[in-house]
């Protein structure tokens, strides 16, 4: 027997068609799929994103967490360039006194008394100085006498001469009276020709004697001064000999060159000393100056006359560089700074002060905080941050302080750059920053 089941009628009658009744238009198909597009459309989006985030990180080699480095952004304001470095007080004038002569020293002053100028140091005891100088002087004294004697015997030649010519002259005015009478005689018949003869042989005998004695009375002075002169000449020379003589004796006496202080002693007491050893320092405390060594790329810029401060025990002084050395030692040069005005109070030798100096001052330039990246990369090459990838970009540096560094081309006002921890970058074009 067959069951009834409502769910399932055995004949439904199909309902009547009414004439109000129409049929309805399907929906337009992004209607009727809208939510799929709208799903379809975000994922296309992502993908979008996504290839964009794989295209801006293609190519980076490292990843490096974002705390092992340190960025800074490029500003635009001034650059002052300085350079600071510890200092030392030194004297200006620290003059080392040597031994003149070899001796015996007797130290009259102790290392750290105070002393003036020309105040005596000590006192070398030279026997040997001393006798030579004894014999110079006795040789001056004899060379003087010479000098003197050849003053006396070029007088007494020339007088000698001069007695000869005025005899000359005269014997030759009596040849020629004599000649006169002879021929006078002979003319009245009272001498024979013979006598007048002999008369004429006397006059020209007496000519010869008087022109010798003439020439030889004109060119004694010369002579005597050539003597005279020649043993003027010994005696300078000798009395030059004594004066130096005189001046090592004196030097012997060791003064202070200027008002100071005694510094290292070299010798001890009554010790036997040879020429030319050190005997001791005098540190001239009227002239301070600073002495600083600095590296040798920045010395470069170091001339004489750039202003300085320095800094000490809480006080502060205005300076100026006096000079900077030519010489490299250790890849170091020294420069000395001398303080401006009155030497100031208080100051002690080998005291400590720290030092600014004023290099240069550019205004309106593009900076960036300087870090090891420009020992690392040089001025070449720096490391820009996009988001979480640092680029490799060419730029070309300037003027560097000790705080900032001149940008000159390769970056813009705002740029954020990686100033410290590219070594980890290996010199990647690009690499990840991680968080």
């Amino acid at each position: 027997m067959r069951s009834w089941c409502p769910m399932e009628p055995d004949f439904v009658a199909p309902l009547p068609t009414l004439p109000q009744d129409r049929l309805l238009e399907q929906p337009p198909f992004w209607r009727r799929n809208r939510g799929r597009l709208l799903v379809g459309g975000a994922a296309l989006i992502a993908a979008g994103l996504l290839i964009a985030v794989l295209r801006h990180f293609i190519g980076a080699e490292f990843s490096v967490a974002r705390s092992r480095l340190t960025i800074a952004t490029v500003e635009r304001g001034s650059l002052v360039r300085d350079l600071v470095a510890g200092g030392q007080v030194v004297a200006a004038g620290s003059p080392t006194l040597y031994a003149p002569s070899a001796g015996v020293i007797m130290l009259k002053v102790h290392a750290g008394d105070v002393v003036a100028k020309e105040q005596i140091l000590a006192v070398i005891d030279s026997p040997e100085l001393a006798a030579k100088l004894l014999q110079e002087e006795a040789t001056e004294q004899s060379l003087t006498i010479d000098a003197r004697r050849a003053q006396l015997d070029a007088a007494a030649k020339l007088a000698q001469l001069r007695a000869s010519y005025q005899q000359a002259q005269v014997d030759q005015k009596t040849a020629q009276r004599e000649l006169e009478r002879s021929r006078k005689a002979y003319e009245l018949g009272s001498y024979s020709e013979l006598q007048a003869l002999k008369a004429q042989d006397a006059l020209e005998k007496a000519q010869f004697a008087f022109n010798e004695a003439k020439m030889n009375y004109q060119s004694q002075p010369a002579q005597n001064r050539f003597e005279i002169d020649s043993k003027q000449a010994l005696l300078g020379r000798q009395q030059i000999l004594v004066t130096d003589l005189r001046r090592q004796a004196q030097a012997l006496t060791i003064r202070a060159p200027v008002d100071g202080q005694v510094g290292q002693v070299e010798v001890a007491e009554r010790a036997s000393i040879a020429r030319d050893s050190p005997l001791m320092t005098v540190v001239d405390l009227t002239a301070l100056e600073v002495e600083i060594r600095v590296p040798e790329s920045q010395a470069r810029d170091l001339k004489p006359g750039m202003s300085a401060e320095m800094q000490g025990d809480g006080r502060h002084w205005q300076a100026s560089v006096s000079g900077v050395s030519p010489e490299v030692v250790d890849g170091q040069v020294a420069a000395r700074l001398r303080f401006e005005g009155d030497k100031p109070a208080g100051l002690r030798q080998s005291q400590r002060l720290t030092v600014r100096i004023l290099i240069d001052r550019r205004e309106n330039v593009l900076t960036l905080e300087r870090g090891v990246f420009t020992d690392q990369d040089g001025d070449s090459f720096a490391y820009v941050v996009h988001g979480d990838l640092a680029e490799r970009h060419p730029i070309r540096l300037g003027a560097a302080s000790v705080q900032k560094v001149e940008i000159l081309e390769g970056l813009s006002l705002g740029d954020q750059v990686v100033i410290a921890g590219t070594e980890a970058f290996h010199q990647a074009r690009r690499v990840i920053i991680s968080n």
